[in-house]
C-alpha cells in the first residue's frame, strides 16, 4: 500500500474558461473600414497551487486588432486547468506545470479565441501552435541570467 501512495500522478481535474472579454469600442463606424487590420497578439502563462499536490495552470491570449490607430476589436482570454500533480521530483514539477500543462490547456484556448472572434461578426483569429517547451527554456535561461550577473541584464535590455 506504501508503494502505491509514492507512484508519480498528473491528472487533468477540470478545463475551464476563467475570464473572456470581447470589446468593440469603434463599432459600427469601423466596420465599414476597407483597410486591411492590425493584429498584434500577446501569450502569457499563469501557475499557482490550490491545494496541496493540486495546481491551476492557466494560458492568457489578447488580440488587439486596429485600423490606423483605433481598435476593431480587443479579446482578452484566459484558459486555465486544474492538475492534479503527485509525487513528481521536485526538479521535475516546474517543466510539468510549465510545458505539458499549458500544452493541454491551450487547443482550449485556441478554439475559444476562434470561435468568440467569429461569432464577434469577423473571421476568426487563429492563434498559432506555441513550443511550450521552447517558451519554458527560454524563460530559465532569462531567470538565470538575471540571477547571474544583474550587470548584464541592464545592458542586454539598452
Amino acid at each position: 500500500m506504501a508503494e502505491q501512495a509514492s507512484n508519480p500522478v498528473f491528472q487533468i481535474q477540470r478545463v475551464y474558461v476563467k475570464d473572456l472579454s470581447l470589446e468593440q469600442p469603434n463599432s459600427p463606424q469601423i466596420l465599414l473600414e476597407q483597410e486591411q487590420p492590425q493584429v498584434d497578439i500577446n501569450l502569457g502563462l499563469e501557475a499557482q497551487p490550490v491545494a496541496d499536490g493540486i495546481y491551476e495552470v492557466a494560458v492568457v491570449a489578447t488580440v488587439h486588432t486596429k485600423i490606423k490607430d483605433k481598435t476593431l476589436f480587443l479579446v482578452e482570454a484566459k484558459q486555465a486547468g486544474i492538475f492534479e500533480i503527485r509525487n513528481i521530483p521536485e526538479d521535475q514539477l516546474s517543466p510539468i506545470i510549465g510545458i505539458a500543462c499549458p500544452q493541454i490547456v491551450y487547443p482550449y484556448l485556441r478554439a475559444v479565441v476562434a470561435d468568440v472572434i467569429s461569432r464577434a461578426g469577423f473571421p476568426p483569429v487563429h492563434l498559432a501552435e506555441v513550443n511550450f517547451q521552447a517558451m519554458y527554456e527560454a524563460q530559465q535561461q532569462q531567470q538565470q541570467a538575471q540571477a547571474g550577473n544583474g550587470a548584464s541584464q541592464i545592458i542586454t535590455k539598452a
